[in-house]
């Protein structure tokens, strides 16, 4: 008796491993490479919780032959190019079909020879710089370009501020910094500007001597498209030295850390992002919706979004890249590294922060940015205009 007692109860234990055999064909690794630590890791867990958030309303992926799990599988790059190309490796060897990420373009760059070599397709969702797809050919993204951002905010510079001077503060040696305030340096040049700028090296923490050089150049807008680590510094040494010139930034700078910086102050503080959490579109504001419950619900989660519920545009991109994996799959019908990589450069996906259709190099086609300013009384981001290039 005590013998098929026991028999039936390791039967019982049986059942569940039975079963999910039954409901599922097999399992598919979605690779996460953003950076949880270092001066990009702030960004890089928000973008990660949009990644998250699209997985808990669809972890798994119709194909043919059945219905496949995703599992995720993280690694943290750690915000450094030194260190990328062993987290890249760790995601090939975990058998990802296809990589997400990364929060920050040098880390993409330093990472793309990883994933071309093994056959593995990356798609690039916040990573703005050009060299992320150029010359990469499995490196995709979802997000608009650096000429594209230093356009739309030397525009944005002029049109709000009629400013004819800028000066530009980047962090030396960052892909994405000194990237982007070329851009923007080209752009507001052409426009008849005149821009002076200056670049500062890892580990700067006063940034005092820079801002007074932005004064003494007669700059009537600062463009420092830094990491959010070195982005508060400036804010609050700004704040605190009363320069009060209008400070404008990319897309790191959307962030709830810029806005806690800035709380408080007189600071004029713009960005150029990927999507409003005001968008009153029912794709996004569905989204906005159901991310704030799902954030909300866990403290750990709460913690990774900056201790807030303000919805980042990097999480709504993440959520988009997630959908944009799945549909990959579904076209693939594979989770083969190979077959999606047949296939990539056809799909197609009406995300929450627009349609994506890949053009020339593996990049999305984007034309439009959305600019938003700090409120210091509140805390908060406040809508102020779609911006385009043509403007």
């Amino acid at each position: 008796m005590k013998k098929l007692t026991a028999l039936f109860l390791a039967l019982m234990l049986l059942l569940p491993v039975i079963a999910l055999g039954e409901e599922y064909a097999g399992e598919i690794v979605i690779g996460i490479y953003e950076p949880a630590s270092g001066p990009n890791g702030a960004g890089g867990k928000q973008e990660t919780l949009g990644i998250y958030y699209a997985n808990h309303l669809a972890p798994t992926v119709e194909l043919s032959d059945g219905v496949y799990k995703i599992r995720l599988e993280e690694v943290d790059n750690q915000s450094s190019n030194d260190k990328a190309p062993t987290a890249a490796r760790t995601l090939v060897d975990a058998g990802a079909s296809i990589v997400l990420g990364s929060y920050g373009s040098g880390v993409s760059i330093a990472a793309a020879d990883i994933f071309d070599a093994a056959g593995v397709v990356a798609i690039g969702i916040s990573c703005t710089n050009p060299q992320v797809t150029i010359g990469n050919p499995l490196y995709y993204r979802i997000c608009y370009l650096d000429p594209f951002q230093g356009t739309v905010l030397a525009n944005f510079a002029m049109d709000e501020f009629t400013a004819k001077k800028a000066y530009t503060l980047a962090q030396l040696g960052n892909d994405y910094d000194v990237g982007l305030a070329y851009y923007f340096t080209e752009a507001f040049k052409g426009k008849g500007g005149e821009v002076n700028g200056e670049t500062f090296p890892l580990g700067t923490s006063d940034f005092t001597a820079y801002l007074t050089s932005a004064v003494n150049a007669g700059a009537e807008v600062i463009f420092s498209p830094t990491s959010t680590e070195f982005a508060s510094q400036i804010i609050t040494q700004a704040a605190a030295n009363g320069i009060k010139i209008p400070i404008l930034a990319g897309d790191t700078w959307d962030s709830s850390v810029i806005l806690d910086a800035a709380k408080g102050t007189d600071m004029s503080v713009s960005v150029s992002t990927f999507f409003d959490e005001g968008d009153t579109s029912s794709a996004a504001a569905d989204f906005v919706k159901g991310f704030k419950e799902w954030l909300n619900a866990n403290p750990d989660k709460l913690a990774n979004n900056g201790g807030n519920d303000i919805v980042a545009a990097v999480s709504a991109l993440g959520y988009d890249g997630y959908m944009v994996a799945l549909e990959a799959l579904k076209l693939a019908d594979s989770g083969e590294r190979e077959d999606i990589a047949e296939i990539m450069a056809d799909v197609t996906f009406n995300g929450v922060t627009g349609a994506i259709v890949f053009g020339e190099n593996g990049d999305a086609v984007r034309d439009q940015a959305f600019i938003k300013k700090s409120n210091n009384e509140t805390g908060a981001w406040e809508f102020v205009k779609v911006q385009s290039v043509s403007e």
